[in-house]
């Protein structure tokens, strides 16, 4: 049985890894569904352009998504697919590469979302 630096369990031979919020095997995780159970967001999407901080390179933001991270992954896998580049998601917010905002836009009303254009 090994212990972290601040005294919880994160490994047991009876249940394999043990999640270090609720101290239980990842199996039996609460987490997972307390997250699921409550996404965060206010019903509208913002679809904006950022250049700032990325070298002069164009990036199309897509902020305001009310989804849990497994659905928020596949719909930027998605977005980023109908735009045929490349991107991220990180901390609730889906990246991808290049000015796109039009293309997102209709592609997120597809999926039932409010989407709208956010900034210039």
């Amino acid at each position: 049985m090994k212990t972290s630096s601040k005294g919880g369990l994160v490994y047991s031979t009876e249940g394999g890894r043990m999640c270090p919020e609720c101290r239980q095997p990842l199996a039996a995780c609460a987490c997972k569904t307390v997250a699921k159970s409550q996404p965060v967001g206010d019903g509208a999407v913002r679809v904006t352009r950022e250049t700032k901080g990325r070298g002069g390179k164009s990036v199309t933001v897509v902020k305001g998504l009310a989804l849990d991270p497994l659905a928020l992954a596949l719909l930027g896998k998605q977005l980023r697919t109908a735009c045929g580049s490349g991107g991220t998601v990180k901390d609730g917010v889906i990246e991808v590469q290049g000015d796109h905002c039009e293309r997102i836009i209709e592609t997120l009303k597809k999926h039932g979302h409010n989407a709208k254009r956010a900034g210039g």
